[in-house]
This record gives structure tokens, sequence and C-alpha cells, in this order.
């Protein structure tokens, strides 16, 4: 394994780093001749089902209501006592408003931990947030080769 810096994330492991919750970048498909456009934002993980979950602001003259309907990728990464790690799911997003309180995804998205982070001019309870989940269609994990 001589100069191999990464090696795959078993899946324990990836569950593990995720715990039910942190931060990472959330970053919307563009045209082909655009960049992305990418958001730090907090998230909620189902380790069960593999889900994640977000709660998305949208302040006035936020984008983000023209990007939520576009094939998104999900990055979490960060060090942990046996080096660093990193996670990598992509699909689409699904709002959660349209669903009863009783189905499977809503009910993980109340036990599932999303970190408040206060990154507004005005007060929290002025900003409209909306639900999301992320059944990722693809996911991938990481960490350092020891």
């Amino acid at each position: 394994m001589t100069g191999l810096r990464w090696v795959q994330l078993p899946e324990d492991e990836r569950n593990e780093f995720l715990s039910d919750g942190g931060t990472g970048v959330l970053s919307f498909a563009t045209g082909a001749d655009e960049s992305p456009t990418s958001l730090p934002v907090s998230y909620g993980y189902y380790a069960d089902s593999g889900d994640f979950y977000f709660r998305l602001s949208f302040p006035p003259g936020s984008s983000k209501a023209d990007l939520v309907e576009r094939p998104v990728s999900f990055v979490v990464h960060g060090e942990t006592d046996a080096g660093w790690r990193s996670v990598v799911a992509t699909g689409t997003l699904e709002e959660l408003a349209e669903l009863p309180e009783e189905s499977a995804a809503v009910q993980r998205m109340w036990a599932v931990s999303i970190p408040t982070v206060d990154m507004f001019d005005r007060p929290r309870d002025e900003i409209p947030f909306h639900d999301f989940r992320l059944v990722p269609e693809t996911i991938s994990g990481r960490k350092e080769a020891v």
C-alpha cells in the first residue's frame, strides 16, 4: 500500500462518521457551461435507511427555490481520531411538505439531529424553511489510508 492515500470507507464506519447529523456542502447541478451552485448546509442522517435530511432556508431574494428540483451532490468531510473521512452522495431532493405526518420520511426527519446555524440578518422565525430528503442514488466514502 505504499503511496496509497485513501481507501474505501466501509458502511458501518460511514454511518458512524455521519452520526445523526452535522454540516456539509450541497451542490446543485447547473448548465454545462456554468459552475454548480454550492451551499454549506446542516443535515440530519438516518443510518437505517441511508437518507439525508435538510431544512433549507428560503429568505427573500433566495435562488434556492429555482434549484431544489435539480440533481444534487452532497459532501461531508472531516477529521476524526483515526484520520480524515469524506462521504459523497448524489441524487435529487424530495420536499416533505406534501407527505403525511405519519409517513416514514417525516418520522425519520423528526428522529435526526439537524444542527441549527444562525446566519441571517433577521430573526430565524422570520425566515421560511422547507424540509427535504435525499435518498442517495449513489453514496461513497473514503478514509485516510493508515
